[in-house]
């Protein structure tokens, strides 16, 4: 199925102020203009979606809208589903109305240094796992083999056989980092979720997930894009 991307990007930013719009290091266009450049170079993704309500992100994107070719559209989103209380399954049960079917492509402007490769790379990997019957969607993790604790204590070893194990030992668990997701289009109607009950946990190296959530990220992310000469 024909694959697309969805890339959310409403106005009012409260942690980061205009986050997909501000400069960012060299580029004037901001996390909004690397992104749409790397989800157009990516030759597997079909066609993008740029959801927002949000002018300046609709200014930043006309150029690409006239160069992309048809291959990027925008969708204008209503207020009420871009509001700070706005929630995620909101944003999901809405997505099958602009998107009503092939595979979805959910994505962020906040992780920059996931790029066209790399979303290639997950695509590829999802649609061997589907091929194979053995997953029915994808999702980026981060893999944590550390010690990690709650407030009853370890949870991924047992201190009564070791207290500090080495820690590529442990059993790993798996932060969702938010830098892709891929379902199909029925998922998103049939289960109200931008995953199915069968997903492959895509592992992504802890370089390619910076991912800027707050003013500080900003900041650290926009000096390590300077120390990488612009690549993500």
């Amino acid at each position: 199925m024909p694959v697309t991307a969805f890339l959310p990007c409403r106005a009012g930013s409260q942690r980061v102020p205009h986050k997909n719009t501000r400069p960012f290091a060299d580029r004037q266009d901001g996390l909004l203009g690397i992104k749409l450049e790397q989800l157009l170079a990516c030759a597997a993704i079909e066609s993008v979606v740029l959801s927002t309500n949000d002018p300046e992100v609709e200014a930043i994107a006309a150029p690409f809208v006239a160069r992309a070719g048809g291959k990027l559209r925008m969708d204008r989103r209503p207020d009420h589903l871009c509001s700070s209380s706005t929630s995620t399954d909101e944003v999901i049960a809405y997505l099958p109305s602009i998107i009503p079917e092939g595979d979805v492509l959910w994505t962020h402007v906040t992780s920059p240094f996931f790029g066209a490769a790399d979303y290639a790379a997950a695509i590829g990997a999802y649609r061997g796992a589907r091929g194979a019957g053995t997953h029915d969607s994808l999702m980026g993790v981060t893999e944590l083999r550390t010690f990690i604790w709650d407030a009853k204590g370890a949870v991924n070893y047992d201190r009564a056989v070791e207290k500090w194990p080495r820690t590529q030992t442990l059993t790993p668990l798996y932060e969702v980092n938010s830098a892709i997701f891929i379902a199909d289009a029925e998922t998103y109607r049939a289960r109200g979720d931008r995953i199915g009950a069968a997903p492959l946990l895509h592992a992504i190296p802890k370089d390619k997930t910076v991912d800027v959530d707050w003013e500080e990220d900003f900041v650290i992310a926009a000096e390590l894009w300077r120390l990488r000469g612009g690549e993500g």
